[in-house]
């Protein structure tokens, strides 16, 4: 091909992707659940974020020397939660078959809220420890149910950048977390007795409240069974016919739950989260708070330590809408995001690893710095990995679709449980060796799994193709009966 012809057809891939052809009245239809769905589940996740990250927030603001924290008790509350979020994965996807998400996502934010305000009342570690575990469980359905949700709206080439919009919405609320905390530590610290810290958690479960209430009135559930005021009929006959119809029985059976767990969609795209989610560990587990806490010679004002770690989620904001965008414009290569955060962990590590070496001078804490902003990109997988599932099953049952990414978000939490308290436990800031070699591991890993599981992805979505030319009607659904 001449590099005239190449030009050419970059240009003409330019105008398809940003001069959408739409069906007479689907780009209203868009614009509107772009604004209904969008601007709830970006809200809700803001605040579950916001209400997750004040943890961390209220730990260096101190949380720690108020309730008198030892070792690794802050890990062994976030081990807490994700055994509580592992524990609400499947049960609350599958929920979404039977409720519906305007009345059931609302409920679980309620809930949320509330368990956020009573721990401004903990006196002990083990206290928090307790409602974390049942925090986890309200939060089960936030990320997930929401892919599903956005999957069943959109189609592959407008999912991308959704699915982008809303993870930077979850780390804008880690972002801006550490600004309302460091503001709530100025203007009410000491107010009524309390500390700020303990107010920082009364502040974020109230912001929580409404945003349920907003989706209770105007959340539009599913394309098949919404009953929104703003849709006509019109426009939902459209928005069921945007999506690929597939055969949705219900999944209580024990052939699809055999048929479920035996796929290798199933395990692909699990074992990819789980290898994926760690690589997020630097950010997950507040890695630059706790080095700037414990620094061996820089003493961080609360301020500081609250407001310099916030580079790491706008890194991640600036990376995820990127990526996004990108692999919508190359037609769902979702894969090349794996191969870039490869590269970002192993670097990433290296670099902390060699600063580790003199730990006093000045250059070591600005490579560290940088390192671990750098490291913040990473969190670009979890949109552009969850529309890779969203993608490669979009032929398939919806609650199949439901379980796949379910499974994704409960194995990865699964060994997160423990992964944080092996590598990356408080007591061992500032440096965490063991973890930088961990890292290092995990990337190599998840280059590997990212080549296998796109070779297989792209084989089957060929062999479909060839069966539909043929006049066979695709593939067997997974939860077929023999």
């Amino acid at each position: 091909m001449t590099a005239t012809a190449t030009t050419t057809t970059g240009r003409s891939r330019l105008w398809e992707y940003f001069h959408t052809e739409y069906q007479p009245g689907e780009q209203k239809l868009v614009r509107k659940i772009d604004f209904f769905i969008l601007s709830f589940c970006c809200l809700s996740y803001f605040t579950n974020y916001l209400d997750r990250s004040n943890l961390n927030n209220a730990y260096v603001s101190g949380m720690k020397e108020d309730l008198g924290f030892v070792g690794d008790q802050l890990n062994q509350i976030n081990t807490c939660f994700t055994i509580g979020y592992v524990v609400g994965q499947i049960p609350a996807n599958l929920s979404l078959h039977y409720l519906k998400p305007r009345y059931f996502f609302p409920a679980c934010m309620v809930i949320w809220a509330c368990l956020t305000m009573v721990t401004a009342s903990v006196n002990k570690p083990e206290s928090i420890m307790a409602i974390r575990f049942f925090q986890g469980i309200a939060e089960a359905t936030t990320f997930v149910g929401t892919h599903y949700i956005l999957g069943s709206w959109y189609t592959e080439s407008e999912l991308g950048k959704r699915s982008g919009i809303f993870t930077a919405s979850g780390l804008a609320g880690t972002m801006i977390g550490g600004f309302i905390q460091t503001g709530i530590y100025s203007s009410l610290h000491g107010r009524n007795g309390l500390p700020g810290w303990r107010w920082l958690f009364i502040m974020d479960g109230l912001i929580t409240i409404p945003v349920a209430l907003y989706g209770f009135l105007f959340f539009p559930d599913t394309p098949s069974t919404t009953s929104a005021f703003y849709l006509t009929e019109s426009e939902r006959a459209l928005a069921v016919s945007r999506v690929p119809p597939v055969e949705d029985r219900s999944p209580i059976s024990w052939t699809f739950f055999k048929n479920s767990f035996s796929s290798w969609f199933f395990w692909g795209f699990m074992v990819l989260w789980i290898i994926a989610g760690e690589t997020e560990s630097f950010s997950t587990n507040a890695l630059l708070a706790l080095y700037m806490k414990s620094h061996p010679t820089i003493k961080y004002s609360v301020a500081q330590l609250n407001n310099y770690p916030t580079g790491v989620p706008a890194a991640g904001i600036v990376s995820t809408l990127f990526w996004a965008t990108l692999t919508d414009f190359l037609r769902g290569k979702r894969y090349l995001v794996g191969y870039f955060i490869a590269i970002t962990g192993v670097a990433t590590s290296a670099m902390i690893l060699a600063a580790s070496k003199d730990p006093t001078n000045p250059a070591s804490t600005m490579i560290v710095f940088g390192a671990y902003y750098w490291a913040g990109a990473v969190y670009a997988c979890q949109a552009t990995f969850f529309a890779w599932a969203n993608d490669a099953l979009r032929y398939e049952p919806h609650m199949f679709r439901a379980i796949v990414l379910a499974g994704m978000n409960l194995g990865s939490n699964a060994v997160n449980a423990w992964w944080s308290i092996v590598f990356y436990g408080a007591s061992m800031a500032p440096w965490f060796i063991r973890g930088m070699w961990a890292m290092i591991a995990t990337s190599i890993l998840l280059g590997i799994w990212t080549a296998v599981l796109s070779y297989s992805t792209v084989k089957y979505e060929r062999a479909r193709r060839a069966e539909l030319s043929e006049g066979v009607g695709g593939l067997k659904n997974v939860n077929d009966e023999a």
